[in-house]
């Protein structure tokens, strides 16, 4: 392997392979990213950032562009049709972040951030239209094919999402677990905050008869549902869900589709010379944006041990630690928390239902317990820190020296 000039593939260009390509441009290794789509447009419609993530997003320069154009979610509420049930105060955070918030805004203008920022620099490459179809293993560095180039790599990222063509091309295992319900989400540029005085920005709608999620963007608002996967999603039965679900008023509909959930994970996020990120390793109820926020934090924490594998001299012991911490994350605390979001919703349950909002009032009633229910929530106890001390790559680089 060259020590004197580090070559890294990034195959796709979502938030969590150019979040990754940046981190390691910054740290002097050179990068291409491999982007199958002729553009950075994304499909992907998340819109939820967490404080954990906007801290990541600072450091690489980006997260005030951000901030600027979303929507600040100052607080959390939970509310049935008669009114509001809990609400939790989201600057209880501080202390434990520079971000005591939550952000909505749309996930392509943080591509295009990133992708501005990774332009800047001389040691990376954005390749768009430039679709992997062949990994080559030689040893001491792999070649990957796009668009009928070759480029080589010390290692390769797999960012390509969750129907990944590398995680194909190397017969990697994906197993998931289908859910019992479709996600179903609509757009509307009707001001729901009028509709429903008080309303805050992220609320979540916890009725016997209808449950959803209620999130304000700046230009419009949408809401969540789980329905069965056979569900009427003509345009009035979409309609009378959007009206049941505010309460009355008549929310103009933009738009609206409904897609598919699972959970799993591959059995591991190194194989050999290629690391497994965001979609491409794992994916989850999409509740909360947890699974899109896990990529964008186990990416950058990857760009830095990796870089200091690269560059450094840290063992590559380093990097499979790396594997095995962010999968146990996953698996220990981000399915988990994704699969509490919907508790007696997914399933319509509604014991269980009632069970969870005793419990949610209860937490939003004590400021301890609250802190510490946000703190989980916005995945605080679970991110690669960087800026609080060395990174366990850089101490093992130390001690191999």
């Amino acid at each position: 392997m060259s020590r004197h000039d580090p070559r890294v593939v990034v195959v796709g260009a979502g938030p969590v392979g150019l979040t990754a390509a940046l981190v390691l441009a910054r740290a002097g290794v050179t990068v291409t990213v491999m982007e199958r789509q002729p553009s950075l447009i994304s499909r992907s419609r998340a819109a939820t950032f967490h404080p954990a993530t906007l801290d990541l997003l600072a450091r690489l320069e980006v997260a005030g562009d951000l901030i600027a154009v979303g929507t600040v979610v100052d607080r959390l509420q939970w509310r049935s049709r008669r009114g509001v049930l809990a609400e939790m105060d989201m600057g209880l955070l501080n202390g434990l972040t520079r971000h005591p918030f939550r952000l909505h805004a749309e996930q392509t203008t943080l591509l295009e951030l990133l992708a501005d920022r990774l332009r800047r620099h001389r040691h990376a490459r954005l390749r768009l239209a430039a679709p992997v179809d062949v990994i080559s293993d030689h040893g001491r560095e792999l070649r990957v094919r796009a668009g009928g180039r070759w480029e080589a790599a010390d290692y390769v990222i797999a960012a390509d999402g969750a129907h990944s063509t590398v995680r194909t091309a190397l017969a990697v295992p994906f197993t998931t677990i289908p859910h019992p319900t479709q996600a179903l989400r609509i757009f509307t540029d009707t001001p729901l905050q009028e509709l429903l005085p008080g309303l805050a920005p992220l609320t979540y709608v916890r009725d016997r008869d209808v449950s959803c999620s209620l999130l304000r963007l700046p230009d419009h608002w949408r809401l969540v549902f789980r329905v069965p996967v056979d569900a009427d999603t003509s345009p009035s039965a979409i309609s009378a869900l959007a009206r049941q679900a505010v309460g009355g008023g008549e929310p103009r509909i933009m738009d609206a589709h409904t897609f598919r959930l699972a959970r799993g994970a591959v059995p591991a996020f190194r194989h050999g010379r290629v690391l497994f990120v965001g979609d491409a390793a794992h994916v989850t109820t999409t509740a909360g944006g947890l699974n899109m926020n896990a990529g964008i934090q186990e990416a950058a924490e990857l760009g830095d041990v990796l870089a200091a594998v690269l560059g450094d001299g840290a063992p590559e012991a380093a990097l499979d630690a790396w594997a095995a911490r962010r999968r146990r994350i996953i698996l220990e605390a981000v399915i988990p928390r994704a699969e509490a979001r919907v508790t007696g919703v997914q399933d319509g349950d509604r014991r269980r239902l009632r069970h969870a909002i005793t419990r949610l009032c209860s937490i939003a009633a004590d400021p301890a317990a609250a802190r510490a229910y946000l703190a989980e929530a916005s995945l605080l106890d679970t991110p690669y820190q960087p800026n609080e001390g060395r990174s366990d790559a850089h101490l093992a680089a130390e001690a191999h020296r």
